[in-house]
């Protein structure tokens, strides 16, 4: 019988924030709208941040009405968790801590409880305490909410950063009509591979290129992986229509590759990428003094 009174009280209380939150809508969204959660991203517009609020709230209302205080999957939380994200990367990246940006939200939490207090005409009474603490729950959830959130947004933002820092990385410079590099530096794995073989082949496409240059030089090491890749671009430029290059192949990488018994003899090479130019030159019918001709051997 405890139990069932118990729960009935928890019920009623979830009830009464339910009711109230609806009820002092644009009262607490007044009062959030001038919080640093807010204000320092909505600073064009205080009616914006007073809209955005209230969205918070109403969030807040249907996840109480549904009695899931404490489950930050509730789907009332669906509707601004996108808002929440923004709003919580819009603070970071004016250099707020997820440490700061938790507290902030837990800011919001005494304006809309000393709102609630006064619903009650005795702020002691059985009632009015069993509201207070349905409501810290909720605010609670509210808080783990923006920080999952704002932690999604982060790891999308990293990984955004990171295909564009890989794109830059790995640029495609047009070295003479019909003629493409990309000079590779650093080590190299299946995303950046692919983000190579990606741009050279657009780039091919785009400047009609006749010929590509891969140039190595700045790779650090080459293990049978990184060749693969190099194999596989090397092949589908060639399906493109554009022969393909390879240039900067250290003596240390050179002994790497034969130990590992990679067979590169159908691929053209040269020692640096000046060599690699002069030999798509020749091929063009244009001399380079001083460099090999066009019917320079494969090696």
């Amino acid at each position: 019988m405890r139990v069932s009174e118990h729960d009935a009280a928890h019920e009623a209380a979830a009830q009464r924030v339910t009711e109230f939150l609806r009820r002092r809508r644009e009262q607490i969204a007044q009062r959030w709208a001038d919080a640093p959660l807010f204000r320092t991203v909505f600073t064009v517009s205080r009616d914006e941040a007073v809209e955005a609020c209230k969205a918070v709230v109403d969030a807040l209302a249907e996840v109480a009405a549904d009695g899931r205080l404490e489950d930050i999957s509730a789907p009332g939380f669906a509707a601004v968790r996108d808002q929440l994200g923004r709003t919580a990367a819009s603070r970071a990246r004016t250099g707020s801590s997820p440490a700061q940006i938790a507290d902030e939200v837990a800011g919001l939490r005494a304006p809309v409880t000393e709102l609630l207090r006064g619903e009650f005409a005795d702020p002691s009474a059985p009632e009015a305490h069993e509201a207070v603490l349905t409501l810290a729950v909720l605010m609670g959830t509210l808080r783990l909410v923006v920080m999952e959130t704002a932690l999604d947004a982060g790891e999308e933002l990293i990984e955004r950063q990171r295909l564009q820092l890989m794109e830059v990385a790995t640029p495609v410079i047009q070295l003479w009509d019909g003629i493409v590099a990309v000079p590779l530096i650093g080590t190299l794995d299946s995303a950046r591979s692919q983000v190579v073989m990606e741009s050279l082949l657009e780039a091919i496409v785009d400047q009609r290129a006749e010929y590509a240059i891969l140039d190595i030089t700045g790779v650090p090491t080459v293990d049978s992986l990184v060749a693969q890749h190099l194999m596989k671009t090397v092949a589908a430029a060639r399906l493109m229509g554009a022969e393909c290059i390879v240039s900067g192949i250290r003596p240390a990488i050179a002994q790497t590759i034969v130990h590992l018994g990679i067979d590169l003899g159908s691929v053209v090479t040269r020692a640096g990428l000046a060599d690699a130019l002069a030999y798509a030159l020749g091929r063009q019918g244009i001399v380079v003094p001083g460099r090999p001709a066009a019917g320079a051997s494969r090696s």
